[in-house]
């Protein structure tokens, strides 16, 4: 620790003067240490990003995917998630969920689950992911988040098109 030292320099005594020496090595060794913590911890926790593949759009869509296999999402305002079972054509019932517990989490683990059942070479799931102009960027992270956590492999972002709007009731 710091340490006063009085030093007298004769053998006079002054009434109430006295010569007192700070010592702030152990101040400035505390110094050192802390800004080496600071640089070593700032270095060391480096931010990750989530890989996104984004397709090739020269070319149409050439996967052919079945029918039940596809859940197609529109991100809503006020943390709302509008969904349908497989393909336009076939008139499907649109539900609704959000993000909380019961929500879409366990929406896509019971499709999944649903997906591997089924009898054929495809047992993929493909999920459809669409957003309104009124949700918000937390939702889309939300969702692609749900995506990474359950390991959906093959999911695609779209623009709503004329056929969305007529199944969602959308304004243009």
């Amino acid at each position: 620790m710091s340490e006063i030292q009085q030093v007298n320099q004769s053998s006079k005594r002054r009434s109430g003067k006295s010569n007192i020496r700070v010592d702030l090595t152990p101040m400035v060794d505390l110094g050192f240490l802390l800004i080496t913590f600071f640089v070593f911890t700032t270095t060391m926790s480096q931010p990750t990003a989530m890989n996104l593949i984004m397709p090739n759009d020269s070319a149409g869509p050439q996967d052919m995917v079945c029918a039940s296999c596809v859940l197609t999402v529109l991100l809503e305002k006020d943390n709302v998630i509008r969904f349908y079972e497989g393909l336009p054509e076939n008139q499907p019932l649109i539900q609704q969920t959000s993000f909380g517990e019961q929500g879409i989490r366990d929406l896509l683990l019971r499709k999944k689950t649903q997906v591997g059942q089924l009898p054929g070479s495809t047992k993929e799931l493909v999920l459809i992911i669409k957003s309104s102009k009124e949700s918000t960027f937390q939702n889309f992270v939300d969702i692609v988040d749900e995506v990474a956590i359950n390991q959906v492999r093959h999911y695609y972002l779209s623009d709503i098109n004329d056929d969305d709007r007529k199944i969602f009731n959308l304004h243009p």
